[in-house]
């Protein structure tokens, strides 16, 4: 009994713990030494430790009550690597200026509109004030602040120079998130205008074809194959809409599903899309600059080979260029040369492959990295505006042929009355 009665004591002090150490939004009206009002929010443990802040500050405080939490939303959109970039280059200009770290975080924070992030950074502060490291203050929020983020950070501060640390991971980030823009671009466009011209002709089949069928009866005339072939469709989609749209949604939930649970599915449609024509290439390009600049940030910033290397496979944004580099850091883990492993995956271009052998010999691999990244990005930049301007018309002729179709359908019963008169 007092064992259980010990655990329940502990768990509840755990609990208060967690209460006390739970940092909240509180808005507050004072005045400042001028006598000037004075009004803003503020985050903290308590409205006793948020008046104590505000006192040192020089603000009397005359009202302060916890924030109220907007009826959706509440906690704040998902903190993105925008603007997890944004926050780099902040940090990195403040402490080049000279701020001390818990001063840069707390202004960085209090200029933050997502609470979600706003909340973050003032934890990350309150963890750096007891102690830890900026690494391991991160390492609190893995998701936000990957295994290579950290990594960096890490070296940056074992060196001493992590405002440009910070700077680099800062421009690293841009840089990743203009490429994943340019292949979203490149996927969804398309996607989404066909998508539409799918839509108009299920709208035709649903609401105007049955207007056209009245009249079809009325003339008592025999339809055209193509034609009945159209009115039985549409007699479908109008019965079973709700079965053509749960199929429709089921296949899409259900291949998200299979592709996040099972690794050789996922292995499967990463392999598949590499091998489209034009987009694959896009796909091979990008996973290339992604590779060379991650490592190249990485071996600069002073990580091992090896274990920049173990960080940069997640960076590809290709299940299979993953599991390649992977093969690259056991192979070079054993005292292999980066450029020979790189060649045994079959994955990487011959000039990839001599650039990194010069880079290597000449002890430049991180220059010669960069300058892969670059030359990869600008391909996929001219790839993607390319393949822009070829798919339009061809998406055009998809619409004109699906739409066109009904419209001919629709009309041709017409033209066999005219024709019969």
């Amino acid at each position: 009994m007092a064992t259980v009665a010990a655990i329940k004591a502990g768990k509840t002090t755990g609990a208060a713990r967690a209460q006390v150490n739970q940092m909240l939004p509180f808005q507050w009206v004072g005045t400042d030494k001028r006598g000037v009002k004075l009004k803003g929010d503020h985050v903290g443990k308590s409205i006793t430790m948020v008046k104590a802040e505000l006192r040192r500050q020089g603000i009397n405080v005359t009202s302060i009550k916890p924030k109220s939490k907007p009826l959706f939303g509440a906690a704040g959109k998902t903190v993105t690597a925008r603007e997890i970039a944004v926050f780099s280059r902040q940090l990195a200009t403040m402490m080049a200026a000279g701020i001390p770290m818990v001063q840069a975080f707390e202004i960085v924070a209090s200029g933050q509109d997502n609470p979600r992030m706003k909340n973050m950074l003032i934890d990350v502060k309150t963890s750096i004030e007891g102690g830890s490291s900026l690494t391991e203050s991160l390492a609190k929020y893995p998701v936000q602040f990957d295994e290579l983020y950290r990594n960096l950070v890490g070296a940056g501060e074992a060196a001493g120079v992590l405002d440009s640390v910070l700077d680099t991971v800062a421009t690293y980030k841009e840089n990743l998130e203009t490429i994943k823009a340019k292949i979203k671009k490149a996927l969804f466009y398309p996607a989404i205008v066909l998508a539409v011209a799918f839509l108009v002709a299920a709208v035709l089949l649903i609401f105007v074809l049955p207007t056209f069928q009245t009249v079809f009866k009325a003339a008592g005339s025999d339809l055209p194959a193509f034609t009945l072939m159209l009115v039985n469709c549409s007699d479908f989609l109008i019965a079973y809409w709700w079965l053509v749209l749960a199929v429709v949604i089921g296949s899409i939930v259900g291949l998200v599903m299979l592709k996040n649970r099972s690794p050789a599915f996922a292995h499967l449609i990463d392999r598949v899309m590499l091998k489209i024509p034009v987009i694959g290439k896009i796909l091979h390009q990008s996973a290339i600059a992604r590779f060379a600049r991650t490592l190249g940030v990485t071996f600069r910033a002073g990580v091992p080979l090896v274990e920049a290397l173990s960080a940069v496979g997640g960076a590809t944004g290709s299940i299979v260029y993953a599991q390649a580099t992977e093969r690259v850091r056991e192979d070079v883990s054993v005292g292999h040369s980066l450029q020979l492993s790189m060649r045994q995956t079959n994955l990487f271009p011959n000039m990839v492959v001599q650039m990194v052998s010069i880079g290597e010999e000449s002890g430049a691999l991180d220059t010669m990295l960069f300058k892969i990244a670059e030359f990869y990005e600008q391909e996929v930049n001219n790839a993607v505006d390319t393949l822009s301007t070829l798919l339009e018309p061809f998406i055009m002729m998809i619409i004109g042929v699906v739409v066109g179709s009904i419209v001919v359908g629709m009309y041709l019963p017409i033209f066999k009355l005219a024709a019969t008169m």
